[in-house]
């Protein structure tokens, strides 16, 4: 069975103990140091001697008769000086021969400390406490254990399987039931985990979550380093986390060993986490799957400016990411990069609305084809998006756009980013491709020429419509003779029941061929 905070004994504060029912039988009082109850009870110690402050060593709640320090209030000033030099939890006071009633001195001293004083009213036997608050503090201790030891195994089995970063991040989300978050050193989000509305709440305010985890611990907030061999590269947070703190430390400790054991494994890429939280952002907005306002704390905590800019969605056709990265800190242009199916990568670029969103893409998309060469890098672009919810559909824009010139063997006419405008029909077909009237057009029209045997002039009659029916250019780039092509293009005619001659049964003809290949990507 797996362990769970649920499950755990809550961790003890003053507080908690004096709600215990054995402890209710002696009718408690706090009377100092109400403001600090919930300091965590580390142990419960019976002290009587005056000097009992070096017998400690923190966290302890101390038992005490007083009979040592009746009549001498300079010992019960200092008695109480000593646990609170030895940061004791509190101090349990049984009232009865030695004290009938809380000694001003030890109420006064132990105010002015912030110690918590509480004086017993009914006669209580000290053992019964001890035992109640030992056996649970052990139980909560060996819970804790466990749960550490559980969470270690599943990772590392999670591990030795191959599961990516993600499924670990799952697995300790689940333990720890609160948002977990995985950050590198500059504060951008590489992965969470979670509820998704927490994990939002939590993405839509990181910048002031990212400096309170990066400084003390509190309020849930509980982080662990990650890195080895004395270089630090990211830390694990656990946003939130509603069990004790020592349970949730010994968590983020095992999860943090563990990434640090994935990093290892998958040959130190840290880099490749990033490009992970960047791919399954950008892939989401691609898809539309979940809504473009619900991705926008994910885009901030990713690093990417979102406020008053202007965003210009691009996906390059066979260009490599590591290299689109490098581009972009070269130009100091802001955006995320991700890689997409079919050898697509997507760039989104987040810019100041007061620079030339155009200009800065062309110059992005030159120097780009300047490195690879014209021939081998295409740069699609939709019009840039004012507005973070038209994002969605600019990055669909821009990739239909880099389908269609993929489509194209003329790559070198276009210009250096491609635009929608600048695809003309072969976009449209593109984009209409899957419908079910233009499919059955395209069999229809070219029924003749679709089957096996008829390649070679399906070819002869695409190469002759991309030309503009130049019989000379066709039968050059086919390597025949002119009266071998005039053959080919009336065996052609013949098998379509057209005539190519006329304008507009050879445009139905070049529709229904654009659609027939770009049904075939």
């Amino acid at each position: 069975m797996t362990i769970t905070p649920d499950s755990l004994e809550p961790a003890l504060s003053v507080r908690q103990v004096l709600t215990l029912e054995r402890v209710l039988a002696g009718e408690p009082e706090v009377v100092a140091g109400a403001s600090h109850l919930d300091r965590p009870v580390r142990w419960v110690h019976v002290a009587e001697a005056a000097d009992v402050g070096v017998m400690l060593s923190g966290g302890e709640m101390v038992l005490t008769t007083g009979v040592l320090l009746a009549g001498d209030e300079d010992k019960q000033a200092e008695y109480v000086r000593s646990l609170h030099r030895a940061e004791a939890a509190a101090v349990v006071l049984g009232l009865g021969r030695a004290f009938p009633a809380a000694p001003d001195v030890m109420r006064r001293a132990a105010e002015r400390c912030g110690l918590p004083m509480v004086v017993l009213h009914r006669p209580f036997p000290f053992a019964e406490l001890t035992e109640e608050v030992q056996s649970r503090l052990v139980r909560r201790k060996f819970a804790a254990v466990s749960l550490s030891e559980a969470v270690r195994t599943e990772l590392t089995a999670l591990i030795t399987a191959g599961a990516p970063l993600q499924r670990l991040l799952d697995e300790v989300a689940r333990h720890s039931a609160c948002p977990v978050v995985v950050t590198n050193l500059a504060h951008r989000v590489l992965g969470t985990a979670g509820e998704r509305p927490a994990v939002d709440d939590v993405l839509r305010d990181w910048e002031r979550i990212a400096r309170q985890a990066g400084g003390t611990e509190g309020d849930g907030w509980i982080r662990a380093e990650l890195g080895g061999r004395g270089e630090r590269w990211g830390r694990i947070v656990l946003c939130g986390y509603r069990g004790d703190t020592a349970t949730g430390r010994l968590l983020a400790d095992r999860a943090a060993e563990a990434l640090v054991l994935h990093r290892m494994l998958a040959g130190g890429a840290a880099r490749s986490w990033e490009e992970q939280s960047a791919q399954s952002l950008l892939t989401d907005l691609v898809s539309g799957v979940v809504p473009a306002r619900q991705l926008l704390p994910r885009a901030r905590a990713a690093g990417l400016p979102v406020n008053r800019r202007t965003f210009v969605p691009l996906v390059v056709r066979d260009g490599d990411p590591a290299r689109l990265e490098r581009l972009l800190r070269l130009l100091g242009l802001p955006g995320l990069v991700a890689e997409l199916a079919d050898g697509a990568t997507a760039v989104l670029l987040s810019l100041p609305r007061d620079q030339d969103a155009g200009a800065l893409a062309a110059h992005f998309a030159t120097r780009l084809r300047a490195e690879t060469g014209p021939d081998h890098t295409v740069v699609a672009a939709a019009e840039p998006r004012a507005a973070w919810d038209d994002v969605p559909t600019g990055l669909r824009e821009a990739q239909h756009v880099a389908d269609a010139v993929a489509d194209s063997s003329a790559v070198l006419d276009f210009p250096p980013v491609v635009r929608l405008k600048d695809v003309h029909l072969r976009g449209l077909i593109r984009l209409l491709r899957d419908d079910p009237h233009v499919q059955s057009f395209a069999e229809r029209e070219l029924d003749g020429l679709l089957c096996e045997t008829e390649e070679d002039l399906l070819s002869v009659l695409r190469t002759y419509l991309a030309s503009g029916r130049n019989k000379s250019r066709t039968a050059q780039l086919h390597h025949v003779s002119r009266p071998a092509l005039y053959r080919r293009l009336e065996a052609i005619q013949i098998r379509l029941g057209v005539d190519l001659d006329d304008f507009e049964q050879a445009a139905s003809v070049h529709i229904a061929l654009l659609a027939h290949d770009a049904q075939q990507q």
